[in-house]
Order: C-alpha cells, then sequence, then structure tokens
C-alpha cells in the first residue's frame, strides 16, 4: 500500500475542500451572461451600447457592479454656472456612438461647450499650429471638433438611459472581494465575491474598473508602462465672455511648455476647463499658493517666456521651503515687472496688466492678436483646485487565457494614457463600441460569448488601434518637455511646415476622431473634397511627416490613408 507524506497529504486535503467550495459556491451564486465590474463611463457607456441591442436583451443576462453610490451621480443637482473640475472632451465620433445607442438625448447638453477651433504652440519658440472643424468638410450641423463636458454630466446621462432598462441589473454601493475560478467540472466560468455575500456566476466577465483593475489581476494579464515626472493640475477657470467683434468661447488652447502641457478647454461662454501639466513640485507649490495665485500663473503660463516662467517657478518655491507661500500681490508684481522689462504692449492681448482686481477693463476694440490667446482668467470656482499624477500603461493583452479565460478589459483597465490630447476616455469609448458590437455579432452567430474566438475581433481591432495613438501621446509629451536645441528646432520647423498643409491638419483630427466614422459613401465624399490638396501637397506632407517624427508621422501617413485607401473611381 503507498502512503504520501504528511506535506502531500495536506495538499491533497486543500485541494479537495477548495474544489468542495468552488462546487457549493456555483450551486448558490446567481448567473449572468454578462457581468461588468465598474461603474464609471466605460462601464456605463458600455452597459447601455449591450443594453440599447434588443437582440442582446432578448439572449442575454447583464450584471454591472460598482464599489460607488451611484444615486449620487444619478441625483446629482449643478448650480447654475459652476462646473466640476473633472471634464472630459468628447468627440465627434464618440458622440455619434452616444446617439447611435440613444444614450446622447440623456446628457444635459446645455452643460457642454463645443470646441471649434485649436491653438497650440510651442513654449519656447511659439511655433503655432492652428486646427479648424472647417478644415474637415462637416455638415452645417456639426461644425466642431469635439464637446467638453463634465464627466458627472455624461455619467448621469449615461445611468438615466440606464434606468429605462429594468432587465439590465447595477449592483452599486458593493464591492468585488474576490475572484475565482469555477472548479472545471463545473465549467471553468469566473465566480464573483461581494462584499454582501452574494456570488455571480459570469459567462464573460469584463474589467472596466480602472487602473488597479481587480479583474486584470484575476486573469493574470501582463501590463508594461511608467509613472511621468508630471502632476496635472485641474481647476475650473471664470473669464470675462468674448466681446462683440469676437467669436463665442470655442477655441481651445494649449501650449507646450518644457514643464508639460497647459490646456484651456471651453464649457461656457465666461467658464473654461483647465489640464495643466507640470513638474511635481511645481503643482504642489503653486496649488498651496491660493486660487488668486492659481489664476495669475495660468495668465503667465500662456504669455510670459519659459525664462520668466522658471523664475516665478523658483520664486513661488522658494516660498514654500521659507513655509510663507507667496502672495497674488507679489505674482502680480513679479508678471508686471516682467512685462515692461520684455516690452509687451499694455494694450496687447500678451499683457495681463488690464486686469484689475479681479476683472478685466473694458477694452472695446480687441487687439489684433487676441485670437491667439485665451481670455484671462479672473477668478478661480472654489473648491475645484485638484491634481494627479501622470503615466502611461498597456496591458499585454486585452483577453484573458488560460487560468484568466472568459474575461476582457476595456477603457482605463486596459491603458492609461498622457492626458495632452484629451483622448483617455474616447479611446475608452471605442473599445466599448468595438466590444459590444463583437458581442451583438457573437449573439447573432449563437457562438459562446465568453470564448476566446468569439472575443478575438476585439482585440485585433483595438489593440493596435489604442497602441499607436498611445504612442503618439507618448513621443509627442517626450517631444516638448526638452529644450535642447536641435531638438527645438527641429520640431518648431515641423510645426510650421504642417500648419501650412490643411489636409496634413485634417488627417490628424481625423485620427482624434473629429469626424463621426464613416460609411463607406460618406468617405468617398470627404475623399474627393480634400484629395486634389492632397496630392498637389505629396512632397510637403512627406516633408511635415518627416520632420514630425516616427509616431506622430506615422500617425498622420495613416489618416491620409484613410482617405485615399477607398479612392473611388470619378465615375463613382
Amino acid at each position: 500500500m503507498l502512503r504520501c507524506s504528511p506535506a502531500v497529504a495536506r495538499s491533497c486535503r486543500r485541494l479537495l475542500l477548495t474544489r468542495r467550495l468552488l462546487s457549493s459556491a456555483s450551486s448558490q451564486c446567481e448567473e449572468y451572461d454578462v457581468v461588468i465590474v465598474g461603474g464609471g463611463p466605460a462601464g456605463l457607456a458600455l452597459a447601455s451600447a449591450l443594453g440599447s441591442s434588443q437582440n442582446v436583451r432578448d439572449n442575454l443576462k447583464i450584471s454591472l457592479i460598482e464599489a460607488g453610490d451611484l444615486s449620487k451621480v444619478r441625483e446629482w443637482s449643478p448650480v447654475d454656472g459652476a462646473f466640476s473640475n473633472r471634464c472630459i472632451s468628447l468627440t465627434n465620433a464618440s458622440q455619434a456612438f452616444l446617439k447611435d445607442i440613444g444614450a446622447w438625448t440623456h446628457v444635459d447638453e446645455a452643460r457642454t461647450g463645443p470646441i471649434e477651433e485649436m491653438e497650440v504652440w510651442d513654449g519656447i519658440t511659439d511655433a503655432r499650429i492652428h486646427f479648424s472643424a472647417s478644415d474637415l468638410g462637416l455638415d452645417a450641423n456639426t461644425q466642431e471638433m469635439s464637446r467638453i463636458t463634465e464627466n458627472i454630466n455624461f455619467q448621469r446621462g449615461l445611468l438615466r438611459y440606464l434606468s429605462t432598462m429594468p432587465d439590465l441589473h447595477l449592483i452599486d454601493k458593493t464591492k468585488v472581494t474576490s475572484i475565482v475560478r469555477e472548479d472545471e467540472d463545473s465549467g471553468s466560468w469566473p465566480l464573483v465575491h461581494l462584499d454582501n455575500n452574494r456570488i455571480l456566476r459570469a459567462r464573460l466577465l469584463i474589467g472596466a474598473d480602472g487602473f488597479n483593475s481587480p479583474v486584470r489581476k484575476y486573469a493574470q494579464i501582463p501590463s508594461y508602462g511608467w509613472s511621468y515626472d508630471t502632476q496635472a493640475i485641474v481647476a475650473t477657470m471664470f473669464h470675462p465672455p468674448r466681446g462683440p467683434f469676437q467669436g463665442y468661447n470655442t477655441t481651445a488652447y494649449q501650449r507646450f511648455l518644457p514643464t508639460g502641457p497647459i490646456a484651456f478647454l471651453p464649457i461656457s461662454s465666461t467658464a473654461s476647463s483647465l489640464v495643466w501639466s507640470t513638474r511635481p513640485q511645481i503643482a504642489t507649490a503653486i496649488m498651496a499658493s491660493g486660487p488668486s495665485v492659481v489664476a495669475r500663473m495660468i495668465n503667465a503660463a500662456y504669455r510670459l517666456p519659459h525664462d520668466s516662467l522658471q523664475y516665478l517657478y523658483n520664486r513661488i518655491l522658494e516660498h514654500q521651503k521659507a513655509g510663507t507661500p507667496i502672495t497674488a500681490d507679489e505674482i502680480i508684481e513679479e508678471v508686471g515687472f516682467r512685462e515692461r522689462a520684455l516690452g509687451i504692449d499694455a494694450t496687447s492681448a500678451y499683457s495681463s496688466s488690464h486686469m484689475v482686481e479681479n476683472t478685466v477693463e473694458n477694452q472695446g476694440i480687441p487687439p489684433t492678436d487676441s485670437e491667439m490667446l485665451p481670455p484671462l482668467v479672473t477668478s478661480i470656482q472654489p473648491g475645484t483646485v485638484a491634481s494627479f499624477p501622470l503615466r502611461f500603461n498597456h496591458t499585454e493583452a486585452y483577453i484573458g487565457e488560460g487560468q484568466g479565460s472568459r474575461t476582457v478589459l476595456v477603457g482605463d483597465a486596459a491603458h492609461t494614457v498622457h492626458p495632452l490630447a484629451g483622448q483617455g476616455l474616447n479611446l475608452g469609448l471605442a473599445d466599448v463600441e468595438c466590444l459590444a458590437r463583437v458581442i451583438n455579432d457573437a449573439v447573432l452567430n449563437g457562438s459562446d460569448i465568453g470564448t476566446h474566438t468569439a472575443l478575438l475581433p476585439y482585440t485585433r481591432e483595438r489593440y493596435f488601434e489604442n497602441h499607436k495613438m498611445m504612442s503618439v501621446f507618448d513621443k509627442l509629451h517626450k517631444l516638448y518637455t526638452t529644450s535642447f536645441g536641435p531638438i527645438v528646432q527641429a520640431r518648431s520647423m515641423g510645426l510650421e511646415v504642417l500648419n501650412e498643409f490643411d489636409t496634413i491638419k485634417a488627417a490628424i483630427m481625423l485620427n482624434a476622431g473629429s469626424r463621426p466614422r464613416q460609411s463607406e459613401a460618406s468617405l468617398r465624399s470627404t475623399v474627393f473634397n480634400l484629395a486634389g490638396s492632397a496630392l498637389e501637397t505629396a512632397s510637403g506632407m512627406k516633408k511635415a511627416a518627416d520632420l514630425a517624427g516616427g509616431a506622430v508621422g506615422s500617425m498622420v501617413l495613416n489618416g491620409i490613408q484613410q482617405w485615399m485607401k477607398s479612392r473611388p473611381g470619378p465615375s463613382s
């Protein structure tokens, strides 16, 4: 008779006990076809997309789990004229998707701001590029590149839409305590254990649960990435409305400083959202100095040369080190001295001297350079100044295999990017659109939605597209956070060349989702509208793409190829 060692016996007993527990759990759990973990924008959008399909509703049982209290979002009642500091930019492609699934009508559009133009320039050389929705040849009803809104407004709209779908189960105020793999004899499905003692058995488990995704950990999907030496300051800024000789507040402004980009995003005629990426120590010191200093430093960051800004940073850091935060009066004096020393005309848009006691004096006819810069910030909405660290992270796969099978990742659970282009959520919504379509197709074909084969079209479509865009953003961040002379000269020359070619700029905007995803017929129309100029400037485009460099150049050429690849004959 064979005998095993006590250690082996204990291991066998533990394994037997685990199998019995899993078998018992399987018999007690609630069975779902789809379990979405995460009630943020990506998770709610995916639930909305799946619920919008009659085919999916008739054949799949769906649940969404969120640790937070969704009633706070659902019952959010904002104050007129005040805005959350957490804003998102929704491209035309994202808006078209939300309209297709019926969710957009539930978003309060009055609390959104269109972006019709963009001014982007180098913080050292002032080399500039201008983007306009008119370059895309959009229809008369879509004269914008994207739309800014508060994250909570978007989430509330999705929750309102989901409230019309009683068969879709929302479980909030509930945390996932663990996820285990079911016994093979029972089907090897994921078992999601909740802190209210419920167990959900999922045919397909979807991780929409952010950077620290429990679903990704369960699926054992590795990721790679790094933290940037950068902190993002966000705030809601107030400023005067544009004058009668200017347009509405529909232009976004972004200046690439060596410490990181600063973005000015319009929400209403008198309010805009700030995303200012800078060094962590500078961000901490500026925030500690109070809202008045923040407002003055924002104005300076768009108007003063880099050397003058660096001096102001050092002064603020010195005050913080001494334990006496710099005052607004001291900043005003320092900025005024530099403007006079630099010979900045007091009537120019580059001067902040016409700010008097947090207001801007009536200037009548605006300066000729007023469209080059954002309006002067007069104040910061109380309680909106905040910051968060920035990172790059991408998983090695979007679909779990082996012990982590029947899982898939979307949004921040799969990829995290630098916010310099405002594309993080849009990439996540593109994931959602694709995955919802793949699941719907699997149901139509009678396939098991949790299998690797059924999910493969999702990862094939989204992984390379996300990787390409993420690489572009990372290269741009690295390209513009250097003051090395030859690189500064090359990037400035490239930017100025790009600015001369509307076709290239349109290609960049197309890649960034400024045009809704098109049918082939609509794509052909776009091709014929722009193909002529594209061919006329082919050599210039090649030069510009070369100057832009690897990933950026690839994005430009990819956009042009999207226009040209389906180019029909003249009689089509």
